[in-house]
C-alpha cells in the first residue's frame, strides 16, 4: 500500500507551514514496492490464463463460425464471424493490457500503469462498433438479393458449438474480473457475451429460413444482432471515457465514506474534500482530515498511520491513500467530539453525518 501524507504543521497563533510526505516524513512501509505483493501476484495470474485462454479459444470458436459460413454462404453467419475476428483481436489486445497493468508504479509512472486497462476497454468498444457496420453492409445485400443457403443443417451445428463455447468462456472471464476488479477481463467477457446474443440471434434466425426459404430473413437477423453489438460497444466506450476522466463513481465513494463512518473517533472532528478513483483493481483516495489544532505533529501522524491500516485491511493492500491533515476552527467545536480540549468555544451540539454528500463538500463544515 502506497500511502502519502500531506501535513499541515500549525501554532497556537494560526502560521501554518506545508511539507509534502512523499519527500520528507515517507516511512520504509510507504516506499513504492519493488515487486508486486503476493495477492497482486494470484491476481495477475488468473487474470492472465483466464485472457490466455479466451485469446485461444477465440481463435478455434472463429474458424468453427468461418467454416460455417464456407459451406451455407449465409450473410448472418458471416456477420457473426466478422465479429469473432474481432473478440481475437481484443483478446490479443487484453493480453497486453493485463501484463502492462500489473507493473509496479516506477520513475516515470508514479501512479502506475492500471490506466491501461481503461484504454483496452475503450480500444475494444470501438472495434465492437466497427464490426458492427459490416454486419449492418452484409445484412443489407442479404435483404436486397436473398441467396440461397446451402448444407445448413451443418452450418447451423457448428454456429451452435461456437456460440456455446462463447458463453462459458464469457461467464468465466465475468467471474474472475468481480473477483480481481479487472475492467480488461470484465470488457472481454461482456462482448463475448455479445457475441453469445449475436450467435443466439442468427442461429433462431436460420433455423426460420431453414424451414421456410425465406432467405432474405437471412439478413433481416444479421442487422437486428448488429444493432444490439452497437449498444454493447458504445457503453463500452462510455465506460472507459468515463475511468479516463476520471468520472465520479458513486459506488466506490459510498463504500469508503461508510468504512470511516465505521472507524470514527472523537479525535477526528470531520473529513472533506474526499475524492476516489480506481485503475485497474488499484484504488486512488485522498481527502482532507481535520484534527484539533493543538495536538502534536506525532499525534497527528499517529492518526494518519491508523487510517493506513484502516484502508489497508478493507481493500487488501491494493490502494493509494493522501490524506491532508488540517487545524480545527472556532466554527467546527459544535460538531466536535473531542473531549479535554482546552480550546474549544462552544459545546459539542451533534455529531456530524459522514456520507457521501458531506465528505466530498469541497468547503469544510457543510452540514
Amino acid at each position: 500500500m502506497r500511502v502519502g501524507v500531506l501535513y499541515l504543521l500549525w501554532e497556537h497563533g494560526g502560521v501554518s507551514v506545508e511539507k509534502d510526505s512523499l519527500t520528507a516524513c515517507k516511512t520504509d512501509g510507504d516506499r513504492f514496492d519493488a515487486a508486486l505483493s503476493p495477492l497482486q501476484q494470484e491476481e495477475f495470474k488468473a487474470n492472465f490464463r483466464i485472457m490466455l485462454a479466451s485469446f485461444l479459444a477465440g481463435i478455434g470458436l472463429m474458424s468453427l463460425k468461418f467454416y460455417g459460413f464456407w459451406i451455407t454462404g449465409s450473410s448472418a453467419i458471416l456477420s457473426d464471424a466478422l465479429e469473432s475476428i474481432i473478440n481475437v483481436v481484443a483478446s490479443g489486445f487484453g493480453l497486453g493490457s493485463i501484463w502492462i497493468s500489473a507493473k509496479p508504479a516506477d520513475e516515470s509512472h508514479p501512479y502506475g500503469h492500471g490506466k491501461i486497462e481503461f484504454f483496452s476497454a475503450g480500444f475494444e468498444g470501438a472495434l465492437i462498433v466497427t464490426a458492427a457496420f459490416g454486419i449492418f453492409v452484409e445484412g443489407v445485400k442479404q435483404i436486397w438479393t436473398p441467396q440461397a443457403l446451402s448444407h445448413l443443417e451443418v452450418g447451423l451445428f457448428f454456429l451452435l458449438a461456437a456460440g456455446l463455447g462463447n458463453l462459458v468462456l464469457g461467464l468465466g472471464l465475468l467471474r474472475v474480473s468481480r473477483r480481481t476488479k479487472s475492467l480488461v477481463l470484465e470488457a472481454d467477457g461482456k462482448h463475448l457475451l455479445t457475441d453469445v446474443f449475436t450467435s443466439g440471434a442468427v442461429l433462431l434466425g436460420l433455423v426460420v429460413v431453414y424451414f421456410s426459404d425465406w432467405f432474405r430473413f437471412d439478413g433481416i437477423i444479421a442487422c437486428i444482432a448488429g444493432t444490439n453489438i452497437v449498444f454493447w460497444g458504445v457503453g463500452l466506450v462510455k465506460q472507459a471515457i468515463g475511468g479516463l476522466m476520471h468520472t465520479s463513481d458513486p459506488v466506490l465513494l459510498n463504500e469508503i465514506c461508510d468504512l470511516l463512518a465505521r472507524h470514527r473517533k472523537d479525535l477526528w472532528i470531520d473529513v472533506h474534500r474526499l475524492r476516489a478513483w480506481r485503475a485497474g483493481r488499484l484504488v486512488h483516495v485522498d481527502f482532507h482530515l481535520i484534527l484539533p489544532r493543538d495536538i502534536p505533529l506525532e499525534d497527528g501522524h499517529r492518526e494518519v498511520k491508523q487510517l493506513e491500516e484502516v484502508f489497508n485491511r478493507h481493500f487488501g493492500g491494493i490502494s493509494d491513500i493522501l490524506i491532508h491533515l488540517d487545524p480545527c476552527l472556532e466554527p467546527e467545536c459544535p460538531v466536535c467530539e473531542h473531549a479535554g480540549c482546552d480550546l474549544r468555544h462552544e459545546t459539542n451540539i451533534h455529531q456530524k453525518i459522514w456520507n457521501r454528500q458531506t465528505l466530498t463538500s469541497e468547503i469544510r463544515g457543510s452540514h
